[in-house]
């Protein structure tokens, strides 16, 4: 039984490689990559695979039982990419794919959610066996700016007293590969999310008593937060987008309650404290 994982030189993908095996044999699992040469080391098979190379992908496929799709990082493509690997995997014979999806994807205000939701349609319209991983939002998506925030005297965004229920990738990744390596999860749609919801408030004030630095967190227009992020030097897009982002969080589009993501892990979730600390002994 061999399992591939899409994208497994990424963030998301080399934790959830480390976690299968953990759990299976380490030449059951295939890594999927634009770039095999970021693989070294990884220690399971290694297969190019370019989301943009339709021609190729089918042949990368061959012989694999159970496919992670890891949504793509080129925002603006995805659905296409996206398409081209399920058309692949038909043509392949892979008998159940994973993706990795966007919480609560059918009703977030979230520029993302469009792409996904075109992807969850392409699964439904394969005709293959399908689970959906509707991940939340990812708690580094907001410690990594911790340096830049306390440099600055604040932490800035547009999320005003939005709750956020997020978690580390690691709890994602775990996730994802206890999925692949248990029964009764086909056809489910699970909407991950972390246990302890807070707000960038409650973010700055974590930051804050674990530095002993004041940070008070500043709540911003939607412009001014884009201006803010493109003057550090992130492309426009990027920044409206992030900044788009918050302002759907302000409207609670991060937020979950239903603890599917620690049901599935069989245990908490990691903490916002915990986050915060790694992050804080890592800059």
């Amino acid at each position: 039984m061999k399992i591939g994982v899409t994208g497994a030189t990424g963030q998301l993908g080399r934790m959830v490689v480390d976690k299968l095996k953990e759990k299976v044999s380490a030449d059951s699992v295939v890594a999927l990559v634009r770039n095999p040469e970021k693989a070294a080391g990884m220690g399971v098979e290694v297969r190019s695979f370019d989301y943009n190379q339709s021609e190729n992908l089918a042949l990368s496929l061959q012989g694999i039982d159970k496919l992670l799709l890891i949504s793509s990082n080129e925002i603006g493509q995805r659905a296409k990419q996206h398409a081209n690997i399920i058309h692949a995997a038909k043509q392949a014979g892979v008998q159940w794919i994973v993706y990795t999806s966007l919480l609560h994807a059918d009703k977030s205000t979230l520029s993302l959610a469009g792409e996904h939701l075109a992807t969850e349609e392409a699964l439904k319209e394969s005709g293959i066996p399908y689970t959906l991983l509707r991940n939340g939002w990812y708690t580094e998506n907001y410690t990594a700016s911790i340096a830049g925030a306390l440099a600055a005297g604040a932490f800035v965004g547009s999320a005003g007293d939005g709750k956020i229920s997020s978690a580390p990738r690691m709890d994602f990744a775990e996730a994802a590969a206890i999925v692949l390596t248990s029964e009764g999860h086909a056809g489910k749609v699970y909407e991950l999310a972390g246990d302890q919801y807070y707000t960038l408030k409650d973010l700055a004030a974590e930051i804050s008593k674990q530095t002993g630095k004041e940070l008070p967190y500043q709540n911003l227009p939607e412009s001014e937060y884009a201006r803010i992020l493109k003057s550090i030097g992130l492309p426009e897009t990027f920044a409206l987008a992030i900044a788009g982002w918050d302002v759907s969080a302000s409207h609670d589009d991060l937020f979950d309650n239903s603890g599917q993501l620690s049901a599935l892990l069989g245990r908490s979730t990691t903490p916002l404290s915990q986050v915060v600390a790694d992050a804080l002994a890592a800059k």
